[in-house]
Formats: C-alpha cells, structure tokens, sequence
C-alpha cells in the first residue's frame, strides 16, 4: 500500500481531495517501529506532528520516584506532536509503541505551508485538539474524584472506545492486550491494588480477565457508568 492509500484512512484527512493527498504525500515519511520502542522521551524531544497509521502507542510521564503514569494510549488515525506553533501536550512525555506501529511524520516547514492554503484541514486539526483537550480533562476529573473501581471501569471503558472491542454474548474484549501491571499506570495505582479490584469485578461480573485481557458486560458497565458520582 502507497503513502496516498496509508493517508486517505486517517480521521483527519479525509476532508482533502485526491491532488490535495498527493500534494500531503510528498511532506510524509512512515516509520514502521518495533514493539515497546521509543518515540520520544523527555530527554530526546524533537519537534514533528506524527499520524499513526497501524498500531498503538502509549503517552506516559515519570515522577521523581520513579513511577509511571500513562495520561493516554493512542491507536490508528490518531495524532500527536508538537510543530508550527501546535500543541498536542506531548512535549514532556515519554511516547513508546505498545504494538509495531507505522508512523508518519510531517515535513515541519512544508507543513506550515500546507496549513496555509488548506483551511479546512485546519479546521479539522482544531477538531482534533479541541477533543484531545476534553478527554484529557475528563480523564483527569475521573481519576481525581472516582474510588479505584470506577476508576478503573472508566479506565476500561476509555480503552474500549480508542481500541475498539470484539464482541462474545453479553461481554466486549477490549482489542489491546493490557496487563494489571499497565492497568496500574493507567489509574495510578499499585499493581496489587489493581489486581484485588479486577477480581471484585469479575466476581461482580462486570468483567472477566484473562491472559492480558479484559472484557466488559455491556449492560453493567452502563448501569456503573449512571451511578458515577463525578
């Protein structure tokens, strides 16, 4: 598949015609990068605005103890970076694959251009930040406010949305392996503490574990989801 076919799927491009796609696959170069291996660290920061193509990545910051802290977990048509005066809040963050994942970065001077004379590219770019923006405000309301079973559920439920879920009866698996241990970072809590509310839940039901995986009961995670106080 050509870098035209890689772009056209992405959620952000789709406003642009065939010659506009054409004229965006001479700014792009896709990266196919290895599982667990680093975009980006605080360290090695560079600027660029990356499109993932295939795959997911994790967006995750280190306190002076030394404990992780995933703020997001991004998969295809998703978009992060810093360039041409964009922001995507990734500046500071370690950015690591959590799958092989195909990557594209942006020319940073032909871009700015491209900006320019596409405003309805523009327009979507805004789209884009403006949800980034939210759902990390919602992210961090929930994570603040929640004990850790909502917490977590909430959590879940984020995941399912991003990766998307295969359906068996009355339970969704959530399309990303994930285990308690990346689990924790995501609720910023201990492994073990994780580990205890996960096996409250599945004796409740409202999930069921296995080997890095969850899946959810659709009925009872809506009936949580109402009853969130935050």
């Amino acid at each position: 598949m050509d870098n035209i076919q890689y772009l056209s799927q992405f959620n952000l491009l789709r406003s642009l015609s065939i010659p506009d796609l054409i004229e965006m696959e001479q700014l792009t170069s896709i990266t196919v990068i290895p599982k667990y291996t680093f975009i980006q660290t605080p360290a090695t920061f560079a600027e660029g605005l990356y499109f993932i193509k295939k795959g997911k990545v994790r967006l995750y910051k280190v306190n002076v103890e030394g404990n992780q802290f995933t703020l997001d977990i991004l998969s295809e048509g998703n978009v992060f970076g810093e360039m041409a005066g964009i922001s995507l809040g990734t500046r500071d963050m370690y950015i690591e694959t959590v799958e092989e994942s195909h990557i594209c970065l942006m020319d940073k001077t032909r871009f700015e251009s491209f900006l320019i004379h596409h405003p309805q590219f523009m327009m979507n770019l805004i789209q884009v930040l403006s949800e980034r923006l939210v759902s990390m405000s919602h992210l961090a309301q929930h994570l603040a406010l929640g004990n850790l079973q909502d917490k977590i559920l909430y959590v879940i439920d984020k995941l399912s949305s991003q990766c998307g879920v295969v359906r068996n009866k009355d339970y969704d698996l959530i399309n990303l392996p994930i285990t308690h241990q990346e689990l924790a970072h995501l609720v910023g809590a201990t492994r073990e503490a994780v580990s205890a509310v996960l096996r409250e839940l599945a004796e409740q039901e409202i999930i069921k574990t296995g080997f890095k995986s969850i899946s959810i009961h659709r009925e009872k995670r809506i009936e949580r989801a109402a009853n969130w106080s935050f």
